[in-house]
């Protein structure tokens, strides 16, 4: 087996600091006019993952200059308390961004939450206006936080995506749809021949050997090996499972959906996991927020 290094690596935390800083400068430029962009997250009931990745992000708004205000409504909560929640926000004009935790609990209709989210402040990408504009390729619209922070990952790592063969595993309304509709538009970072896989497609294995990107975004620790990647591709796991390990805290660790010990010496690039796709999906939520809140001001 060939050395492992780390040449090869993505480094994503790195790279959510470049567009963090580019962030800044934006919202530096706000402050100058005495706009403070504000961002709402909305967290409905007590899910220790949800806590965690809502307190990533009130620490990321702060080193930048974003006000945050976090809810926390209970798991219990009617539909119609949260809708109207979310409808005050809409007109609440020191709020230029709300974004609502998934997961929900299942009583509640994802769908409603997001068509009741302003399309102005929609900031994760979900309203349906804003993913028609994704469709569409119309620039107007917020593109979803991680296919956003994908994007990125390859264009600031230099990855050649025009013309490139993609491979996407997961058709996702989250993931996988909108970053195979990003990757395909007429655009800077895009024009590429993308292929979207799920559990349903014949050869799975084969569609992925042609790839020379690959994306995985199903949901299922590990599902990528050294046997599914052509040498010398680019490999991005976006995935986040769970898994038992009697040796960590707690007695469970997170991996991906790529065996990176497998994969890592025969990919040209791969993002680690974590330290690639998490910190871009952050980064991209925040240069949303300031460019929602610059778009308030008509500026």
């Amino acid at each position: 087996m060939a050395t492992v290094t780390s040449d090869n690596l993505i480094d994503g935390r790195a790279l959510a600091e470049e567009v963090h800083q580019e962030t800044r400068e934006t919202i530096a430029r706000l402050l100058a006019q005495g706009l403070q962009p504000g961002l709402a997250f909305i967290r409905v009931g007590e899910d220790p993952a949800s806590r965690v990745y809502v307190g990533m992000k009130e620490k990321a708004c702060a080193r930048l200059g974003i006000k945050s205000r976090t809810e926390v409504l209970p798991e219990t909560v009617e539909q119609r308390d949260l809708l109207r929640r979310i409808s005050e926000l809409n007109a609440d004009p020191t709020i230029h961004g709300i974004l609502v935790q998934a997961p929900l609990p299942c009583h509640i209709d994802s769908a409603a939450v997001f068509n009741t989210l302003s399309p102005r402040k929609d900031v994760d990408g979900f309203h349906p206006v804003n993913m028609g504009r994704l469709l569409l390729g119309d620039p107007g619209g917020f593109v979803p936080c991680t296919p956003a922070g994908v994007q990125q990952l390859l264009l600031r790592s230099g990855v050649p995506v025009a013309g490139a063969e993609v491979v996407v595993l997961g058709r996702g309304n989250i993931v996988g749809k909108p970053l195979a509709a990003l990757l395909l538009q007429k655009a800077t970072g895009a024009d590429a021949t993308v292929t979207l896989c799920h559990s349903r497609s014949r050869n799975l294995a084969g569609h992925c050997r042609r790839a020379d990107i690959l994306i995985a975004a199903m949901g299922s620790p590990r599902f990528v090996t050294a046997s599914m990647v052509k040498p010398g591709a680019v490999v991005v796991d976006v995935g986040v499972n769970r898994v038992e390990d009697a040796s960590a805290p707690g007695g469970s660790r997170l991996v991906g959906d790529v065996d990176f010990e497998g994969v890592q010496p025969i990919a040209g690039k791969i993002t680690p996991n974590p330290g690639g796709v998490g910190p871009m999906t952050i980064a991209m939520l925040l240069s949303n927020t300031a460019r929602a809140a610059a778009l308030s001001a008509g500026l």
